[in-house]
């Protein structure tokens, strides 16, 4: 009995399939917690999308494919920006718009090509075959970009929240718009091994949508975000070896489930509130 619930601690490749999912759970809970209070979920899945072209264009190359794919989550998240503030288009149809020519783009690329590389790789990662480099490549990006969101926690915070009343205390919002893009832009890279660029997008949104209900302040909401990222990852990985299944989706079940937990949770304490008053 015992042997079979550690044996896949036993495994080299699933041992770095745990250690990319402890590396990476901080910066993507962290960062969803800012995308869900601005409401820029739909940023997280435009970027993440987006990306494809520049993984393939970089493979044609001989070009690091993390290096395509953050020049193109850049351009993505800079072109977006741009079209958002100089029409009058509104920035969920530009951002529609953008990610669905971009991931299509990259569809048609990665046809005319012959690669190696597995499509179903990029687009849902393939967090089993997680190496060294990987390792150390997601460890850099994550320390980094968890590190600039702790240290500007309160800023950023200030312009998800009322982005007039920060341009009016004289913070840069400019920089903080386009840091916050690139932020995430780096976040995906990070995870592009681990979850591929379609799945990505669900640890840039549960986590903080989590944290939303089931906290009142907002640095309890990264507390929880975080702490119900990473148990999620390390479970889903943990049990996708015992069900046989993909690790990188059934992480993503096991956060919908806590989402729903956790909604059912806010819906009872209001009732009981209501009910009292």
């Amino acid at each position: 009995m015992i042997e079979s619930l550690t044996l896949p601690f036993q495994f080299p490749f699933m041992q770095n399939a745990f250690a990319i999912c402890a590396i990476v759970a901080l910066p993507t809970a962290l960062l969803s917690c800012f995308l869900v209070l601005k409401g820029w979920a739909l940023m997280g899945d435009a970027v993440s999308h987006a990306i494809l072209p520049g993984v393939v264009l970089a493979y044609v190359l001989n070009l690091p494919l993390i290096l395509g794919a953050f020049a193109a989550g850049m351009v993505t998240a800079l072109a977006t920006g741009f079209l958002a503030g100089n029409s009058r288009v509104k920035q969920d149809t530009v951002m529609g718009v953008v990610f669905s020519g971009m991931f299509a783009l990259g569809i048609v690329l990665y046809t005319q090509i012959h690669t190696n590389v597995h499509l179903d790789h990029i687009l849902f990662g393939n967090m089993l075959g997680v190496g060294a480099e990987d390792l150390w490549t997601a460890g850099l990006i994550s320390l980094g970009v968890s590190a600039a969101l702790l240290l500007k926690w309160k800023d950023l915070l200030l312009f998800a929240f009322d982005p007039a009343q920060a341009r009016a205390s004289g913070l840069p919002v400019g920089l903080l718009h386009y840091g916050l893009l690139t932020l995430i832009s780096l976040t995906i890279v990070a995870t592009l091994t681990a979850t591929g660029l379609i799945l990505a997008v669900g640890l840039l949104i549960a986590p903080g949508a989590i944290g939303f209900l089931l906290a009142r302040s907002f640095g309890r909401m990264m507390l929880v975000a975080s702490l119900a990222n990473l148990c999620a990852m390390l479970a889903g990985t943990y049990l996708s070896f015992h069900l046989d299944s993909a690790p990188a989706p059934t992480i993503i079940l096991i956060l919908s489930a806590m989402f729903l937990l956790a909604l059912a949770r806010r819906i009872a304490l209001t009732r009981r509130a209501s009910a009292q008053g």
